[in-house]
């Protein structure tokens, strides 16, 4: 069956259980986003009416689209992870010494859906400790659905195109963000910038796929990696701290120098 025709397929079936299409051009996103898979995941989460309405693209990442949606009152966003063309050997070094995932078979497919519980995982996680995340709240295969963050259908621009009116106060609670994460929700983000936050009424993490536990192999590595990303980010805007005295404050290691 042609891509056109499994789209066409894919649109009765959710009108038939009650899902509006909103933005159907937008929606029909043709770079291996709607395989079979993701359309099994999307009509089981439509049944059980984790959505109301699907709409069009609000971003697309290196590994996944993220999609409008509806519930009941409620924007949310919809993240689908792509089966094909996600770059497989950069999730495995993830995947990779994260005990949570120990049992995880090798296949492209498996990887994927690990991927996507391990983003729900590390959200969770981040939400529990108290730092500003989108809301999990469900996922199934390689489909993830959160709150949406952002105002009206709006999303919250990147901190690299943000307005941010005191960079030294933004500066410092991101610092906190990373602490906190280390010391109460144990886990590092892995690839934190400028990219991955967005910033409305305050700094949001997101896209935390990645994210390890603190005990794993590399987890002192992708902090360092987090602190300087920051640090680059934020030293023309305000006066900042070497990395290595975040390093050693966060962790209480004090094994990090220049």
């Amino acid at each position: 069956m042609s891509l056109e025709k499994k789209e066409d397929v894919f649109d009765k079936r959710l009108e038939e259980m009650g899902i509006r299409i909103k933005d159907a051009n937008n929606l029909k996103v043709k770079d291996n986003v709607f395989d079979e898979v993701t359309y099994l995941a999307l009509y089981k989460l439509a049944h059980k009416k984790w959505f109301t309405a699907i709409g069009g693209s609000i971003s697309t990442g290196k590994e996944a689209n993220v999609f409008y949606g509806e519930r009941e009152d409620d924007t949310i966003a919809i993240k689908i992870y792509r089966i094909q063309s996600a770059n497989f050997t950069t999730m495995s070094s993830y995947i990779t010494g994260d005990r949570r995932f120990s049992q995880v078979k090798k296949s492209r497919k498996d990887l994927i859906f690990a991927w996507t519980r391990k983003e729900f995982s590390n959200l969770v996680r981040a939400r529990d400790a108290g730092i500003p995340v989108p809301e999990p709240l469900v996922w199934d295969r390689n489909i993830l659905i959160m709150s949406f963050l952002g105002e009206g259908e709006c999303p919250f621009p990147q901190l690299r195109t943000a307005e941010i009116h005191e960079p030294a106060e933004v500066y410092e609670t991101l610092l906190t963000y990373i602490d906190v994460l280390f010391k109460k929700a144990e886990i590092v983000h892995g690839d934190l910038s400028e990219f991955n936050i967005l910033y409305g009424d305050k700094p949001y993490i997101i896209d935390m796929g990645q994210s390890v536990t603190r005990d794993h192999p590399r987890a002192l590595q992708f902090l360092m990696r987090d602190i300087r990303n920051i640090n680059r980010f934020f030293k023309k805007r305000c006066d900042i701290k070497t990395e290595y005295d975040v390093f050693n404050a966060i962790t209480g290691l004090h094994a990090a120098e220049p």
